[in-house]
Parts: C-alpha cells; structure tokens; sequence
C-alpha cells in the first residue's frame, strides 16, 4: 500500500474516525483504525468497538491499493502534529511508514484478518437539516442521564411520526422535549428509536455542518441500529435495548399560574446568586407581581439575593431549583424571554420560550424542571 494525501485532509479525517475507540479495548484490534486505499483513488478509514461504527472517505493519490490496520488515536496524534504539507503513507512489512517533510513515523501494524467486519449501513429512513439536528439534540441531551447504571435514561427517545421528529431525554429530575420536522423517505412512517444521548451528540455535532444529514434506522429486524451520514462520513450505533418510560404524561395539562421573565438577565442573574450556592444548594426563585427575586444561601452561610422584572399570570409563588438544571434550561432555549408554567411550588415546572412579552410560547422545545423542597 502506498499513498499520497493533504496534511489536513488526513488528520481530520482520521481524527474523526477515532473519536469513539475505546480507551481500553476488549481486544487489541479494536484500538485500531482501519485504512482501505483503493486504485480509484479513494481512501476509507474505518472504526469499530462492536456498538459505534464510524466510516470517512477521503481522495488520495493511490500508487498501490491495500489495507491495514494501525493504532487510531496514535494515528490522529501524528497526523495532527504533521507539518503542512502532502503526507506519504506506505506499507513496509509489518510496519507503515507515514512522511511528510523532514518528518518520518513508523507505525506497527495490527492483523487486519482480526478486524470485525463493519455493520451494514440501514435503508434510509429520511434526511434533516444539520444546523436544525445539531440545534435540537443539544437542547435535549441536556437532561439525558450520566448514569451508566440506569442505561434506559442514558438515552434520547427518538420517536417518528411522518414528517415529525420529536426528541425526548429525561435523567428523574427533568425531562427535555424537541420537536422538528425532517423529510421522510415514506410519508407514513411512524416508528421509535431510543439512542445513546452521547453518540447522538457526538454525530449531530460533527456531521451537522455538512448540511443535509441522512438518517437510516433499523428496528424489529435482527440488529436494532442507527445510522447517519453526511460530507463522505458515515456512523452507526446499536441502539438501546429496553422500555422507556410514558414521560410525555409528565407534563401538566394545565397550568394555573405563568411568569415570564427575559431569558439573558436571568440567566447572568442565576449564574451571580449561584456563587454562594454550595453543592446541591438550591435557588429560589419567588415570583409576585411585576418581579421575580433570586436568593440563595441561608443562616450563617454566605447569601446573595437579586431582583428582576417580569410578569406573573396568578398567584404569587416560589420555587426552588437545582442551580446547575436551571442553568441547563435556560441555556437551551434561544428565545428573548422564558415562560415558566406552575401547578403547585413542589410541582414539576415548564419552561418554554417566548419571542416576546405578551406573545405565545413556543412549544416546539420543553423543559420539565422538578423544584427542590424547602423550609417554609
């Protein structure tokens, strides 16, 4: 094998296709990444740890087509400290020798016979607007679990409904909902998916600025799994296995009280209070009419209190919330104003955004924050 390739075409490749390798394999092989040059001129570099594959194809000037098979992430190392310019990569015996300048690295090879052969990417199932999937899915992986030991609520709930996409995540304490509309490959179609909240960040983050992202889902039949493609890369994951739980029942049916409040100063005026919050400390935030006033911390601790402007539909009440979920819910929304939605003070709370004071809130994303119980 011996090719010729662009320092940055070569690096950000192989730096995306061996984001995902595991930092302590299974196998040794599935540290590696595998490179196919082809007499077309076409190079493959693949990734695989038998539940995210990833897939790049770069153009090359391919002398002598072959594969191996070599250390991924030291791989990225090299070719990210490369100097600028054309980069050589040839097969000599059991080792590949990557020059580029004055610069030289040899690399070991792995059994490439040892690799295990690659997923089959599913049929289409429909195409999105990146910038709109990148948008959405940070607003939803947001309240997504970090806890490894409840697999269920370490993921996003895909459901599908023609030409409707909605994203739901929940960790206990919250509960995201985004809704977006994609362009089906079937007008009819209607299925649910449940995805790592962590791949699926991890794809709509580096294949969203491509453009167009194609969706390929396979549910029911064999292997459950999850594709997306976009700019020649490719990625698919095993999805999770299990029953989510009826979380959209979560949300209120009505809500007797409303505030709205202009989302920036009070997101700089959480993030001032928060500073005497210790951790699990919670803010309260005490709603009457014409102000909103923050205060945290209490008897001999440090406290700080502020006053805001905003509006309230009801009777005057206070909530009190985790300060790092609240932040995490006013970052989400991209509107001028927040317009939070009470039942009672120890009652779950909505969040959604307006674009301005009197006008309508804007369902299409929701955030369910459950407040923390205080000393009256």
């Amino acid at each position: 094998m011996r090719f010729r390739v662009e320092r940055d075409v070569l690096a950000e490749a192989v730096t995306w296709t061996a984001r995902s390798l595991p930092t302590r394999p299974p196998v040794p092989v599935l540290a590696g990444v595998r490179i196919e040059a082809d007499a077309t001129g076409v190079i493959q570099l693949s990734s695989f740890d038998y539940e995210v594959s990833a897939r790049s194809q770069i153009p090359a000037d391919v002398s002598e087509p072959g594969t191996v098979l070599v250390s991924g992430r030291l791989l990225a190392e090299i070719s990210r400290a490369l100097p600028d310019k054309p980069v050589d990569v040839t097969l000599d015996g059991t080792k590949v020798v990557v020059t580029c300048g004055a610069s030289r690295f040899t690399l070991l090879t792995m059994p490439v016979e040892d690799y295990p052969n690659l997923p089959v990417m599913p049929p289409v199932t429909g195409t999105v607007d990146g910038d709109a999937l990148t948008h959405a899915v940070a607003q939803v992986s947001v309240a997504a679990s970090r806890d490894d030991t409840l697999p269920l609520l370490t993921g996003v709930r895909v459901e599908i409904e023609g030409e409707k996409v909605t994203l739901l995540a929940t960790d206990r304490y919250r509960l995201a909902l985004r809704e977006l509309t994609w362009t089906p490959a079937s007008p009819d179609i209607s299925t649910v998916a449940l995805v790592r909240a962590r791949t699926l960040s991890d794809a709509a983050k580096s294949l969203g600025s491509a453009g167009s992202v194609t969706v390929s889902l396979s549910t029911g039949a064999g292997v459950d799994l999850i594709g997306f493609e976009a700019g020649g890369r490719q990625s698919t994951s095993l999805l999770v296995d299990g029953d989510y739980p009826p979380v959209r029942r979560l949300f209120p049916d009505e809500t007797p009280i409303h505030a709205v409040v202009a989302t920036s100063p009070l997101v700089e005026a959480a993030k001032r209070v928060a500073l005497v919050a210790e951790r699990n400390t919670p803010i309260r935030l005490s709603f009457s009419q014409g102000q909103v006033v923050l205060d945290a911390g209490q008897g001999d601790d440090a406290q700080a209190s502020e006053a805001l402007e905003a509006t309230l539909d009801g009777e005057d009440i206070s909530v009190a919330f985790n300060p790092q979920f609240l932040a995490d819910g006013l970052g989400a929304l991209d509107t001028p104003f927040v317009r939070m939605s009470f039942t009672h003070p120890n009652k779950p709370v909505e969040f959604t955004g307006q674009g301005s004071l009197e006008g309508e809130d804007d369902k299409t994303y929701r955030y369910l924050l459950v407040p923390i119980r205080f000393a009256s």
